[in-house]
């Protein structure tokens, strides 16, 4: 296991105990999380992580925070091999020298889940921390994460965070689309 994994479980331990209603894991298995690229000619190019993990704690003062992990090794691209291997290689996600891409949210209302609008936190990724924001779509039921999906978007600028490969190929901007459940509680 990597510091950076002990990093995050150290973080997800620590806020699980400060929460008054505790921590909320996100489902794997029901959750999607991906990224779209566009070439220089046009053509969308889409991305899955297909291992990530995740947590929603309560915290003490009510509010909510998010803490989201993908393993950059486990990214898929449009069932094809050439554009996986180049994703996950050396000239752009560089997963062999950073496995992990991690979100922490700030803590942030309840509401904002159900009415939706700015989720503001940090990235890492390649080796960067910086200030970002997804979107969150207004909730389509009573209960998000548990009886509908969460939904968020969010475009970087891949220059910001070293992503240098290929520019003459592709555009400078990923965005990036979730689709999150939670656990459900007797699991």
């Amino acid at each position: 296991m990597t510091r950076r994994w002990f990093r995050w479980l150290a973080a997800a331990v620590c806020c699980a105990g400060a929460a008054s209603a505790g921590a909320q894991e996100i489902d794997s298995e029901r959750s999607r999380i991906g990224f779209e690229l566009r070439t220089r000619w046009g053509q969308r190019v889409d991305g899955t992580f297909a291992r990530h993990q995740g947590m929603v704690t309560a915290l003490a003062d009510g509010r909510q925070q998010v803490q989201l992990t993908l393993a950059a090794a486990a990214i898929e691209v449009a069932d094809s091999t050439y554009y996986t291997v180049m994703a996950r290689g050396p000239q752009f996600f560089d997963a062999a020298r950073y496995p992990y891409i991690d979100f922490l949210s700030e803590p942030h209302r309840e509401a904002l889940v159900h009415d939706g609008g700015k989720l503001r936190g940090k990235l890492t990724l390649h080796g960067v921390t910086r200030s970002e924001s997804f979107i969150l779509q207004p909730a389509e039921c009573a209960r998000p994460g548990r009886d509908c999906d969460v939904v968020a978007t969010g475009v970087i600028n891949r220059a910001d965070y070293g992503l240098s490969g290929y520019r003459l190929v592709l555009s400078d901007w990923v965005r990036f689309t979730m689709r999150v459940r939670l656990k459900n509680e007797d699991e």
